[in-house]
């Protein structure tokens, strides 16, 4: 393995792969079904690489005909979900991917928009509450306290509800029926149960190919001009940064946790940047060729330094979730797993970049789920053009 990171780096550079690691399906039986039915399309349209082929297959139990028919049905989606919600206006309430029937869902509020949102390309289903309302009523759950006990918060748009997850052994808790109690009060909610709480993954110092600063070790993020993206909790602003081999790479030009989890670093003394997300020597690397975001339903996959290559589903986009440091907003969730060391690491969907590695509950073995920070947002806080190929 020694042999052939130094390949590699003599080609690449660490700095500009994505050493993320977090991540496996933990796709239900049905699901898993219901993605064996997706229709055929295109397959000269899919963006695949024959390792994101690999990693979907073994993790949403796809052939690799199917694989391709996904891909090509969810870049069509992310096209027309963008279309969709010009059109719907002011009474647009979210969307979803539905894999089953490869079509994008919108919600509406208004019956008359129903008709141009279906001329865009997309099923409609008319609902209640409008996403700006169901954001509005998350803005209030955002401004309380959050106890322990409380894991995260979203939009859900197929619910047309906040969905609040609640950690079932603190269901009970006094302060965890107190923050219910004030969250179905600020409008439209209803609590799930998660089995665990949130954490991040970062790590002490252990061998792998990752990047360090000081004792923590994480994961390289996407390339942009100039140095890459990771996690804000993996270090502060000014912490200098180094690669898998011990040299220096850089230095975080900027970081912010909790809150956001999202930080950059400097790349230079001899390292640079390129557009590929790392497939370990066991899946090929994969190209990145933008950031078009990836509905809820998509299938999305991360390369990690500690787990590698896996695959899963968009569950939740722009959820709170409730470190034990503290809350972090806009963060989409995934039904990838993860292990200390991952954070940082990026997520992709298709050639599409996504976000960086936050954390999650769960491991790479018995499965769980895990949160990112969306990429564009890393990129329009701190001017970064993402390096594309």
């Amino acid at each position: 393995m020694t042999a052939l990171r130094a390949s590699l780096a003599a080609t690449l550079v660490v700095g500009a792969w994505v050493t993320v690691g977090l991540a496996s399906a933990s796709a239900s039986d049905s699901a898993v079904n219901s993605q064996s039915t997706a229709p055929r399309a295109d397959t000269a349209q899919a963006p695949a690489s024959a390792g994101l082929i690999s990693a979907m297959r073994r993790d949403l139990g796809l052939t690799e005909s199917q694989v391709r028919a996904r891909l090509a049905a969810e870049k069509k989606a992310t096209a027309v979900q963008d279309k969709a919600q010009r059109v719907a206006g002011s009474s647009y309430a979210g969307s979803w991917f539905d894999p089953a029937t490869g079509k994008l869902t919108v919600a509406v509020t208004d019956d008359k928009r129903a008709g141009a949102v279906g001329a865009a390309g997309a099923s409609v289903r008319l609902v209640s509450h409008s996403a700006r309302q169901l954001d509005a009523t998350k803005a209030k759950l955002d401004r309380l306290s959050a106890p322990d006990g409380i894991s995260s918060w979203h939009v859900d748009p197929k619910a047309n509800r906040v969905v609040v997850n609640v950690v079932a052994s603190a269901k009970g808790d006094n302060d965890v029926r107190h923050f219910v109690e004030q969250a179905r009060k600020a409008g439209p909610v209803q609590v799930k149960q998660t089995p665990e709480a949130p954490r991040t993954f970062s790590a002490g110092t252990v061998g792998g190919d990752p990047y360090y600063t000081g004792n923590v070790r994480c994961s390289i993020g996407f390339s942009v001009y100039g140095g890459f993206v990771t996690a804000g909790h993996c270090g502060q602003a000014g912490a200098a940064v180094s690669g898998w081999d011990g040299s220096a790479i850089g230095n975080f030009q900027g970081s912010s946790f909790p809150g956001d989890d999202y930080a950059w670093v400097s790349v230079g003394n001899g390292w640079w940047t390129v557009p590929v997300v790392l497939g370990w020597g066991t899946v090929s690397d994969q190209l990145v060729r933008g950031s078009a975001e990836a509905p809820i339903g998509a299938s999305i996959c991360r390369s990690g330094s500690t787990s590698h290559w896996h695959c899963g589903n968009v569950l939740a986009t722009n959820e709170t979730v409730n470190y034990s440091q503290g809350a972090v907003h806009q963060m989409t969730k995934t039904s990838v797993c993860a292990e200390p060391g991952d954070s940082g690491g990026s997520f992709i969907s298709g050639d599409q970049a996504q976000g960086v590695t936050s954390g999650g509950w769960g491991n790479c073995g018995s499965g769980g789920e895990t949160w990112h920070q969306p990429i564009n947002e890393i990129l329009n806080r701190y001017g970064l053009t993402l390096h594309t190929a």
